[in-house]
């Protein structure tokens, strides 16, 4: 087997990237709430600090979904046929999604709360 470019490297992932984007939906949305997310905080001018943590939260979900399709596709090349194991693969994976993205809600809650109420009050003087 020939050895391929180091840059491929970053090629190949970048595909991986893409056939989620292209091939799930889930993957759309976390990507869409992620962006709106960003936008928010820029317009409420959220702290470095909170940035942080709102950026660790959001690379966690789009993680998670990205590792949830790996997932999926390996064990529907393997199982094609429902197995009880295949279920328990899918759905661990799934569950590892799940819990990232009430995570990051909380995140968005600890962090947004206070600047939206501070907004919400300007705007009702």
């Amino acid at each position: 087997m020939r050895r391929q470019p180091w840059r491929m490297t970053f090629r190949y992932a970048a595909e991986g990237v893409f056939y989620a984007l292209r091939t799930q939906v889930n993957m759309r949305i976390h990507v869409a709430v992620a962006l709106l997310v960003i936008i928010a905080g820029l317009g409420l001018r959220i702290s470095r600090l909170d940035w942080l943590f709102v950026c660790v939260a959001m690379a966690l979900v789009i993680v998670a979904e990205l590792i949830n399709t790996a997932v999926e596709a390996a064990v529907d090349l393997i199982s094609p046929d429902i197995h009880p194991l295949a279920k328990a693969a899918k759905d661990t994976a799934a569950g590892a999604v799940l819990l990232a993205a009430v995570f990051a809600v909380i995140i968005g809650v600890f962090v947004f709360y206070s600047p939206l109420l501070t907004l919400i009050r300007q705007l009702m003087q």
